[in-house]
């Protein structure tokens, strides 16, 4: 399986900014056909799912993040991103980076991900 590693976490603001990263690594990265999803997990709820991205571009955001944050990746460098903008205290949270390889489709069930990176902590303030 790939690895994963999640980096990027950390404070901002109401109305801020955050960018996550998540470097894949071992089993060929993420290879040609692969699905690559953004989750999180706040503080005493269950891991939902904020947005997926399937290797030949479709992307799929949460209702409560649509708009605000987009995800992205660099093939080249088998990085994803999360570009987190106008965030929220409801943003506060554990965001794991997860992907599931030689797939071509994606899904909004974590159960759905074999790999998982060991999650970056985001804290928004009011």
């Amino acid at each position: 399986q790939v690895q994963l590693n999640e980096s990027g976490g950390g404070s901002a603001q109401s109305g801020g900014s955050l960018r996550l990263s998540c470097v894949a690594s071992g089993s060929g990265g993420t290879g040609d056909r692969h699905c690559m999803a953004w989750f999180r997990q706040g503080s005493g709820k269950e891991r939902e799912f904020v947005s997926y991205i399937l290797s030949d571009g479709v992307i799929r955001y949460a209702d409560s993040v649509n708009g605000r944050f987009t995800i992205s990746q660099d093939k080249d460098k088998n990085t994803l991103y999360l570009d987190m903008n106008d965030v929220t205290p409801d943003d506060t949270g554990t965001y794991y980076c997860a992907a599931r390889e030689i797939s071509h489709s994606c899904s909004r069930m974590s159960s759905w991900y074999p790999s998982w990176g060991q999650g970056t902590q985001v804290t928004v303030s009011s």
